[in-house]
């Protein structure tokens, strides 16, 4: 009993030695990575328990033979234990990471949300507040003039128009972000897709004296959505005109590589600022503009900060992945998908 007091107590000291000291080093290398703390406390454990196996060896307790197959066995077991310990922290501290992004994501989304009905309620609340006071003026007599109220009734239909729009926006956000779209793939050409997109946009483009010009040798076809695949090249077409000088031009072009579609709409609105890039296609994004239901020029062409958002959600939802970036005068935006 006392042989076992005695070596019990030089194992206790020894482990307290190394202990102190494996605390010590931590402390100096709390800003590493996840690895290498838990590198340095497996190194820590089998060095305590080396230190105590060589202590009691000292005291005459274990034989010099006894002493080696101990040591070897140690040994052994903490390459081992260093092996497993490297992967498990590289997890860990992947883990970690994935984690840290995650919640930097959720608050980006809250965020988001926050701006994001901030900006609807002011969207909404500021044509509400016109179109009940052109609805009194109508109602009241105060407005007899035809011509006038011709007008009117061509402004209470454009903003009705406008905020049905929005709601469908907001509507189609929200499938995506709940995961609640559902895709019915099918073969289209893409030709088709654009010319679609292009007639839908035409009235708007025209009202500023923009063009619209789709050139391509070869127009691929693609795997998709038909609805969804209209929306994704609408909502770009109809970004570019909005900010798009009176009598500029938006290009768009289509082609395909090894295994992508990619379609381009470029436009001539002077850039975006490089600090906004990253930004584009955040719910609720529009950059340094005035946000007021006319828009930005006064062509009541005004948009909710949604349409790009949309197009992220919807391009993501087929597999495939959107970018924006600066041209020579202007921004071109990029859309990759799976080819047919």
């Amino acid at each position: 009993m006392r042989d076992i007091l005695l070596i019990g107590l030089c194992s206790l000291a020894a482990g307290t030695v190394v202990g102190l000291c494996g605390a010590g080093l931590l402390r100096l290398l709390r800003g590493r990575s996840i690895t290498v703390h838990v590198c340095v406390l497996l190194a820590m454990t089998v060095t305590a328990v080396v230190a105590g196996v060589t202590t009691v060896a000292q005291a005459m307790f274990l034989s010099p033979h006894d002493l080696q197959v101990v040591m070897v066995t140690i040994a052994a077991s903490a390459l081992v234990s260093l092996i497993l310990g490297t992967v498990f922290g590289r997890r860990l501290a992947a883990a970690a990471m994935w984690a840290a992004e995650a919640r930097d994501q959720e608050r980006r989304m809250e965020a988001g949300r926050r701006d994001l009905v901030a900006w609807v309620s002011h969207d909404l609340r500021t044509p509400l507040a016109g179109l009940r006071a052109m609805t009194e003026a109508l109602q009241d007599g105060v407005v007899a003039d035809p011509a006038t109220v011709a007008e009117y009734h061509s402004r209470i239909a454009a903003e009705t128009d406008r905020m049905s729009g929005l709601v469908d926006d907001l509507f189609e956000l929200s499938r995506i972000h709940a995961g609640a779209l559902r895709l019915t793939p099918t073969v289209l050409p893409l030709a088709d897709v654009v010319s679609d997109a292009v007639a839908a946009v035409t009235p708007l483009a025209a009202g500023r004296g923009i063009r619209v010009v789709a050139t391509g040798e070869s127009w691929p076809a693609v795997s998709g959505g038909a609805a969804e695949l209209n929306r994704i090249v609408s909502n770009l077409l109809t970004n570019s005109v909005r900010y798009t000088p009176p009598n500029g031009t938006v290009h768009v072009e289509a082609g395909r590589d090894t295994r992508e579609v990619w379609l381009t709409v470029s436009d001539s609105c002077g850039g975006i600022p490089e600090e906004d890039l990253p930004r584009v296609f955040d719910v609720a994004f529009r950059g340094t503009r005035a946000r007021t239901p006319a828009g930005a020029d006064g062509s009541g062409s005004g948009g909710g900060g949604l349409g790009l958002a949309i197009v992220r959600g919807l391009v993501e939802a087929h597999g495939g992945r959107v970018q924006a970036g600066n041209i020579a005068g202007g921004c071109r935006f990029e859309v990759r998908l799976p080819a047919a």
